[in-house]
């Protein structure tokens, strides 16, 4: 397994709290929508209603992808994480643009629909902002400690669900005590364009892992570096890595005086793999010994 029991209720519970806080922020934003008509508004529910989808979709990605590795996945099921993470940036995608149509389409209008109840609206996008900033802190805290890539994904909608929520109390604001409807339209072409930004890379990094691009080049690196001064290791060659999930894996050739024992090649190529792992926890280390020819 790619987590240690530890990462695992970590990311366990961060999915958790994924998806409760977007089911709360889902129905106090639709409410608020009913009472005040704002697009802004809307904008954000439709940011929160996505977040539910993908906080479902990424717990049952993260309890998947811990599953050990079987018979018919021998290198285990990490690469469930970049799945989900594809999915993800889809549904963002075509709520982006749905949002972007929608509000350029009130532009044009010849005048933007009036917004009632703006006091409500403002006090609920408030709270809502206060819960999105706790998901979001305590998020970060799981994506920094296990490297989840699901976590962090998820964690990126939130944070762009901030600047929409934000938003959305400004256009209230403006609408109440100036008038200016149309500021909940741009609100809106703004949170769309938010939206779009990060679905994209979201998307490019979950495609290059299904397509096992390689490590990070400081990741390979750093391998390359305990290697070449590992004692007794005189050499190495084709050190090749690709990534699933979280998850690194490694596959290293090292070059090792032929007159050694059995035992003494085994003993240096094992001692070599624990310090790989010990540098980077995530990696699952193959080492290949061959004979040094000089």
């Amino acid at each position: 397994m790619a987590y240690s029991e530890n990462e695992h209720r970590m990311n366990t519970s961060a999915g958790l709290a994924s998806v409760g806080t977007a089911a709360l922020l889902v129905a106090i934003k639709a409410w608020a929508l009913w009472q005040t008509g704002a697009l802004s508004v809307g904008a954000s529910l439709a940011d929160s209603a996505v977040d539910l989808l993908i906080s479902g979709a990424g717990l049952l990605a993260i309890l998947y992808a811990a599953k050990p590795a079987d018979d018919d996945h021998a290198f285990g099921h990490s690469s469930a994480e970049d799945l989900a993470a594809l999915g993800q940036a889809l549904i963002v995608l075509g709520a982006g643009a749905t949002i972007g149509i929608t509000g350029i389409r009130r532009l044009m209008a010849p005048s933007p629909p009036p917004l009632a109840a703006e006091g409500l609206g403002i006090a609920v996008m408030f709270a809502s902002a206060v819960i999105t900033f706790g998901l979001i802190w305590w998020q970060g805290r799981v994506a920094k400690a296990t490297g989840n890539k699901v976590v962090a994904a998820d964690r990126l909608h939130y944070v762009g669900d901030l600047l929409p929520t934000l938003g959305a109390i400004l256009a209230l604001w403006l609408s109440h005590a100036f008038g200016w409807g149309d500021v909940d339209s741009i609100v809106a072409l703004i949170a769309a364009a938010i939206m779009l930004a990060g679905a994209a890379k979201i998307f490019i990094g979950a495609w290059h892992a299904l397509m096992d691009r390689a490590a990070p080049d400081d990741v390979i690196e750093g391998i390359a570096k305990i290697a070449r001064d590992w004692p007794d290791v005189r050499g190495f060659h084709d050190l090749k890595t690709r990534t699933a999930g979280a998850q690194i894996f490694v596959n290293l050739h090292i070059e090792l005086d032929g007159d050694q024992t059995l035992e003494e090649a085994h003993d240096i190529g094992a001692a070599l793999k624990r310090a790989i792992v010990a540098a980077y926890p995530q990696a699952d280390v193959i080492i290949h010994k061959d004979v040094y020819r000089g």
